[in-house]
């Protein structure tokens, strides 16, 4: 009996212990706060008996798709880690880090304090040379992709790299400035895509007019459609917060490429690329995917390797694969530099701006010639707003049945048909361009800028180059009030420097309204330029005003 009553108090205490045990039971609600890609990052994070159980995330300006990803897939690592020392999402690296982040600043606010991300401000660049050398470049290609659209048409694709430079005379890089223009067909599912749906006549294409990865239908096969496209076009660094990557915005990780090549010359940014980039022209990583890539990250001494680190911390795009060759466009700035006399500059500035023509003209089979341009200038500013330098380029492209031997050409997208081909350029068609991805591709290698075209592209009054050379002097003074305000008193209904012999009574009464002095002005321009400062050929003045609303500070002093 007394054994009994023993085990039945011992059990007792045991129940009592119990009991208690789950009384004291310690569940807790903590709240973080982090900085993701797109913004703040909070978490709601509950805790029992010092184990985390439960974590909500929620960042609402985070990319979707992407950053996404991380804030459904990453709270779960962390409850089953019971610590945020897990593994990024893949893709998401800072959206990953943002959620950890503010995982500890729940856990630990004064170890791990949250502080709001400044804004970053432009850094202002300091150039001296004893001689300066102005660079402008554009490289183009086309691309199979991204993918196919929900019926399985395929997605197409192109690129317009462009790039101005400043060197030295020792051929040192002084500055950088990329941008690039990737227009898609209207079946590509994301919202802020240029898009080209081909020329009017070859039927439109699938069009995912919402953005939600389903066709709704195909594009109107009509001239205002085809014209009205190019007010999507926009480049990425105009495309702005709206582009992002892995490690930042387009424009924020090329700039990290522009930093990182200024101080060296084209050949040792080449010896860079060669060492330093995988088989995709990534920055090369410890995690390479081939054998060929990770026997070149291995062969690396550390400070190289930590170099690299700091480079995919901010950068991790391409310098040369189908999005782009960003080092074929820094050659041929290079190249194609020209000596500045510029003594000083307080800004420098990139823009570009598309059109589309209807034109030049019909075939011999009454078959439509469609066109269109993009107008690049580059130009530096003094702490005015002056011009101090000008370089300004173009790229047409016409449909292949226009007659001009020299003219780069398009055909459309492949699945198209083709175009009406004058292949011997004698205005007569031989028959349809080949409707193939490799005559796709192929096309690209005719695109030249009108600079490129050099002599072979003549002019009324010389080569379009020494024409565009006309104008970049002319305007090198003058702030983009004055330039607007010039082109605006001084040129034409079609753009074009006035003249005597001008055709309708409005431009007449113009040119008659000038003094004598203007009117001499404008006849020292004509003997050198008569092409137009703004019609469907191209619209020099608002690229110039781009290239303004872009600019850059820099401190720019010659030796």
């Amino acid at each position: 009996m007394k054994k009994l009553t023993m085990l039945l108090i011992a059990a007792l205490l045991m129940l009592s212990s119990a009991a208690c045990s789950s009384s004291e039971t310690k569940t807790e609600t903590l709240e973080g706060k982090g900085n993701g890609f797109g913004g703040l990052i909070t978490v709601t994070l509950t805790r029992k008996d010092g184990k985390i159980t439960e974590v909500k995330a929620v960042g609402d300006e985070e990319t979707q798709g992407i950053g996404s990803k991380a804030i459904e897939q990453l709270p779960a690592a962390i409850v089953k880690a019971n610590s945020a020392d897990v593994d990024n999402v893949s893709g998401a690296t800072f959206t990953s880090q943002g959620i950890k982040d503010a995982v500890n600043n729940a856990l630990d606010p004064q170890a791990y304090p949250y502080v709001e991300k400044a804004e970053k401000e432009e850094p202002k660049k300091d150039v001296a040379a004893a001689d300066l050398y102005q660079g402008l470049a554009m490289v183009s290609n086309g691309r199979l992709g991204p993918g196919k659209d929900d019926q399985e048409v395929p997605v197409y694709s192109f690129n317009e790299v462009v790039l101005s430079a400043l060197f030295d005379q020792n051929g040192q890089i002084l500055d950088l400035n990329f941008d690039e223009l990737e227009v898609a067909t209207p079946n590509y599912d994301g919202a802020d895509m240029p898009q080209f749906s081909g020329f009017p006549g070859q039927g439109g294409y699938n069009n995912d007019e919402n953005h939600d990865g389903k066709i709704e239908g195909k594009t109107a096969d009509s001239e205002d459609q085809y014209l009205a496209e190019f007010e999507t076009w926009k480049t990425k660094q105009e495309r702005g917060d709206s582009y992002k990557l892995n490690s930042g915005t387009w424009a924020s990780e090329m700039n990290v490429f522009e930093q990182l090549f200024t101080g060296k010359t084209v050949a040792e940014v080449k010896d860079w690329f060669a060492k330093y980039t995988d088989a995709n022209g990534r920055p090369l990583q410890a995690e390479a995917k081939s054998d060929e890539d990770k026997a070149k990250f291995n062969a690396l001494n550390d400070d190289e390797k930590q170099m690299l680190e700091d480079v995919r911390t901010g950068a991790t795009i391409s310098l040369k694969d189908p999005h782009g060759d960003f080092i074929a466009a820094l050659e041929k700035a290079y190249a194609m530099r020209q000596p500045l006399e510029v003594k000083e500059a307080a800004a420098e500035g990139l823009g570009l701006v598309s059109n589309g023509r209807v034109g030049p003209g019909k075939d011999d089979q009454e078959v439509p010639v469609y066109s269109f341009n993009t107008v690049v200038a580059s130009a530096l500013f003094d702490d005015e707003g002056r011009i101090t330098a000008l370089r300004l380029d173009e790229l047409e492209v016409a449909t292949p049945n226009y007659d001009g031997a020299d003219m780069p050409q398009f055909s459309g997208f492949p699945g198209q048909g083709g175009y009406n081909n004058d292949e011997n350029h004698d205005g007569k068609i031989e028959g349809k361009t080949a409707d193939s991805e490799d005559q796709y591709l192929a096309e690209f290698e005719t695109w030249k800028t009108k600079r490129e075209r050099g002599d072979s592209y003549k002019l009324n009054s010389g080569t379009w180059a020494s024409e565009a050379d006309v104008f970049e002097q002319l305007f090198v003074g003058k702030t983009i009030a004055e330039v607007e305000d010039w082109f605006a008193k001084y040129t034409d209904a079609n753009g074009r420097p006035l003249q005597a012999e001008a055709k309708s009574e409005e431009d007449k009464a113009k040119f008659k309204a000038l003094t004598d002095e203007e009117k001499q002005m404008l006849e020292d321009v004509r003997t050198g330029a008569t092409i137009s400062l703004n019609d469907p050929h191209g619209d020099f003045i608002q690229a110039i005003k781009n290239a303004y609303e872009n600019r850059r500070p820099i401190t720019l002093k010659s030796e």
